[in-house]
């Protein structure tokens, strides 16, 4: 059981004491830990992990008090399920060795994934070569009625085949697939060959499961139309935290031409920087169906387990809720961009 937290500084000053590679900043914006990989950093020269952060900065919310008081409703409703607030925690693998032994993967699934699904939102899980990871984490999500999605990496397709079972055996609402992991080192390296994924491929992969497939590492109009022609349910704006490609654009910067390109669609998921309520906010705002966070659900881990991830989620959902109250929006339909200033 974990601790019960007074508070959110508590858990992250718990946290800084384990998290090994990670040092816990006080902001997480990628500056200290740029070019750390394997630690939590961005690769090569490491910036595009700064600029995930510092693009949300330049987004400004604009505030309008002079309009009717009313409850303020944050729930989203995806893929028929209801969910307390608009924003999931991201896929993170080898978190034995990117942060530190404190947890492996499957003991750390074991803690997000029910800590999410008690707080009313989910997680998305993340995979590996050892194939205890995807093992593990489809377990905590059967174990959560099948409150979770599985991200599984873009494998050849025997091993892929391998993973949707387990998928399926799962309940899983959903599952996903990073694309984008096809700029990780060992991924590049793999026998048989594993990585970047034709339409074609793409089509077959989503074929083998019922539920909504999600695919991930989106950073381009064309490629957002490219996977709505493969048949996804959604997509992920995302550069993978800068971890795959140096000097990459930041996520806010390409998600308004992302969301007018593909919006309604395709539903749209955003990653990347995203630190309080008040991104997911300005993130829903550029036209974003819904949030993922992953970085800090790794120190709420680390620094509290399942109560740490509910210590977190209540922040974040009391700072998105204060937000749209003093901007005037009572439920997410009425957040607008109208309501920021970039």
């Amino acid at each position: 059981m974990g601790v019960i937290f007074m508070d959110y500084k508590e858990l992250v000053e718990n946290a800084r004491k384990c998290l090994g590679k990670c040092h816990g900043c006080p902001i997480c914006n990628g500056v200290a830990c740029r070019n750390t990989i394997p630690g939590p950093g961005a690769k090569g020269v490491g910036d595009t992990a700064i600029r995930n952060y510092q693009a949300w900065q330049t987004v400004r919310v604009v505030m309008d008090t002079l309009c009717e008081k009313r409850e303020t409703d944050t729930r989203l409703s995806l893929f028929g399920h209801s969910f307390a607030y608009p924003f999931f925690a991201g896929p993170v693998g080898a978190v034995a060795m990117h942060y530190s032994d404190k947890y492996n993967d499957v003991t750390y699934n074991a803690q997000l994934v029910p800590g999410c699904a008690e707080s009313g939102i989910l997680a998305f899980t993340g995979d590996g070569m050892d194939a205890e990871v995807m093992r593990g984490a489809t377990d905590a999500i059967k174990d959560c009625q099948g409150v979770g999605i599985p991200t599984v990496k873009p494998w050849n397709m025997q091993m892929i085949r391998e993973k949707m079972d387990l998928v399926k055996a799962s309940g899983a609402l959903a599952v996903a697939m990073d694309v984008d992991a096809a700029g990780l080192p060992f991924l590049k390296k793999f026998v048989p060959p594993a990585g970047s994924k034709s339409v074609e491929e793409m089509k077959e992969i989503i074929a083998l499961t019922d539920v909504p497939f999600i695919v991930k590492g989106i950073m381009s109009v064309k490629g957002a139309v490219k996977a709505a022609q493969a048949g996804a349910a959604a997509i992920v704006v995302s550069n993978h935290g800068g971890r795959v490609l140096d000097q990459s654009p930041a996520t806010a910067e390409v998600l308004p031409e992302i969301a007018a390109a593909v919006g309604g669609k395709v539903k749209i998921f955003v990653d990347g920087g995203i630190r309080t309520g008040v991104d997911v906010f300005k993130a829903l705002a550029l036209g974003a169906d819904a949030v993922l966070i992953a970085r800090p659900f790794v120190n709420a881990v680390y620094g509290g387990g399942k109560e740490g991830v509910r210590c977190l989620v209540d922040k974040l959902g009391a700072e998105l809720k204060d937000t749209m109250e003093m901007c005037g929006a009572a439920t997410l339909r009425e957040i607008t961009g109208e309501m920021i200033r970039r």
